[in-house]
């Protein structure tokens, strides 16, 4: 028989809200009975769970995630930090998160840094006061002030997007520098010589394909420094066009363009189009990610296929087994890379 309805929800007189207190009222249990059975312990006899489960949803009851963390001393929620959220990369980053940590019962606290080191540490305290279960982090390259916040925390933490072999770190990635090369040696084998760099943001992991970029033209006999166009402003699709014409009107002429990111491969994509410069018989292009609409663009972009979901996944499971206490298997995980090779190369 469910339980009367109450002729209004009693609630706390600091804050008005719904406390666990008032659903254990209303089911005719007590308190910690009502936190058993809403945390889904196997102890907490089915019915009763029902019971507390439909107080609960009649009074409105939200649980109070603080509340549950000063008990336990570790929340229910993730701190994941991310550089942009513009970037569909990131956008499948979060949702392989997101797809692995929600059915363990834990919720996604989303950060945004900017690629600014002074933003992602204040972003981590801030973060840290809420004592979250675990950390996501994208990279490994950060101010020491942060690695010193992460190290004392206490808190598991894997790292986004690259690979480190480093005592008690965990990382889930590829290699960046190992992808620039693969497709750099790519433009080497279809005759290329005069290869240019260009890339903007110059993030770290940008900074790592332009070296793999350099070691191979290094070992091919063909780097110079006046190959790389380097434009610290945000990428996009705009700036990709501006840094196609500038460095197709250079002389010696340029035989192809490798864009650190397929937004700006787009834009030079749709800028050759517009000045009639037949790509990729005057000048390839290539690009990095397999972004979204890559395989549309006339002609198809070449590009790197980075598993940006799957890290997201093997990152979630790995804080998973590293909050619960479990072994991890192997604490650095290369998920690697594709070359797609299409018809703008």
């Amino acid at each position: 028989m469910p339980p009367p309805s109450p002729p209004s929800p009693a609630r706390s007189r600091a804050t008005g809200r719904v406390t666990l207190a008032d659903v254990a009222a209303l089911a005719g249990v007590s308190p910690i009975t009502v936190s058993r059975a809403l945390r889904g312990e196997r102890a907490v006899d089915p019915a009763l769970v029902d019971r507390v489960k439909a107080a609960a949803q009649r009074l409105g009851y939200v649980p109070d995630p603080a509340a549950r963390a000063l008990a336990s001393r570790h929340g229910t929620h993730v701190a994941l930090l991310v550089p942009m959220l513009s970037n569909a990369l990131f956008v499948d980053v979060m949702e392989g998160v997101q797809r692995t940590l929600r059915p363990a019962g834990y919720q996604t606290l989303i950060g945004v840094t900017h690629y600014d080191p002074a933003e992602e540490e204040q972003l981590l305290r801030e973060q840290l006061q809420h004592r979250p279960a675990g950390l996501l982090v994208t990279g490994v390259d950060r101010n020491e002030a942060t690695r010193a916040l992460i190290r004392g925390s206490g808190v598991p933490c894997v790292h986004l997007m690259e690979t480190v072999d480093a005592p008690d770190v965990y990382s889930v990635g590829f290699s960046q520098s190992d992808a620039a090369a693969a497709l750099t040696r790519h433009l080497l084998e279809r005759g290329r010589r005069r290869i240019a760099f260009a890339a903007a943001q110059l993030d770290p992991r940008t900074m790592q394909r332009l070296e793999g970029w350099r070691r191979t033209m290094r070992d091919a006999g063909l780097y110079t420094p006046t190959l790389e166009w380097l434009n610290p402003a945000p990428s996009s699709i705009a700036l990709g066009g501006t840094m196609f014409e500038q460095i197709a009107a250079q002389t010696p002429p340029i035989e192809a363009i490798f864009f650190n990111n397929d937004d700006l491969a787009h834009g030079a994509l749709l800028t050759a189009l517009k000045l009639g410069i037949p790509v990729p018989q005057r000048i390839a292009i290539a690009g990095f990610n397999d972004l979204t609409g890559s395989d549309q663009m006339l002609p198809p972009l070449t590009t790197v296929r980075t598993p940006r979901a799957q890290i997201g996944i093997e990152a979630a499971r790995m804080l998973l087994a590293l909050m619960r206490g479990d072994a991890v298997p192997s604490p650095c995980v290369d998920l690697g890379y594709e070359l797609v090779v299409r018809q703008s190369t």
